[in-house]
């Protein structure tokens, strides 16, 4: 799995991506492009990272927050959180609600994650292509956590959530 000391996203990850961006449409922004296909691969990485935990039998260490009540519970939060960052932007930008599904319960999260991430990720695809530069930039809006973000820093914490929920299951799985 590593590199150089690098963790690497799973190649099969990287082809799904790879084939994906050739049917995304053109953007106004390519920045706003670019961020909605790292989001795509690292939602994917993560989903390939979380299986591996589970075969595994992995226990996440304890925690008040219920995010990390299981395994399962720590797949529910990311795929909710991935839908809630579009629902968000567009809410902000005045567009059209992206039409995202609630996640499945935490008792279905599993059997139902591949389809619940291509709905996700398809509902992804077009919202934000006719986001300028200046509007990804300005003006910030309140987060649903409480601190101000522009819609490129929203996108930019949408990539980086899935990363840091991998990293953490691989730092686990590596430290057993």
């Amino acid at each position: 799995r590593r590199e150089g000391g690098a963790r690497r996203v799973p190649e099969a990850v990287a082809a799904d991506v790879s084939a994906a961006e050739d049917e995304f449409p053109a953007y106004r922004h390519g920045g706003a492009r670019a961020l909605v296909l790292l989001h795509e691969r690292e939602l994917r990485a993560f989903l390939a990272a979380w299986r591996a935990a589970r075969a595994a039998d992995l226990a996440l260490p304890a925690s008040d927050d219920p995010n990390y009540a299981s395994l399962d519970h720590l797949l529910q939060h990311v795929l909710r959180c991935a839908g809630s960052y579009l629902t968000w932007a567009c809410e902000q930008l005045g567009l059209d609600a992206p039409g995202v599904r609630a996640a499945p319960p935490v008792e279905a999260i599993a059997a139902e994650a591949d389809a619940y991430l291509e709905h996700v990720l398809d509902r992804w695809r077009t919202p934000l292509k006719d986001l300028t530069e200046e509007a990804s930039e300005h003006p910030e809006y309140p987060s649903l956590w409480g601190p101000r973000y522009c819609i490129d820093a929203m996108l930019e914490h949408a990539v980086m959530h899935p990363i840091r929920h991998r990293f953490q299951l691989e730092s686990l799985l590596e430290g057993r």
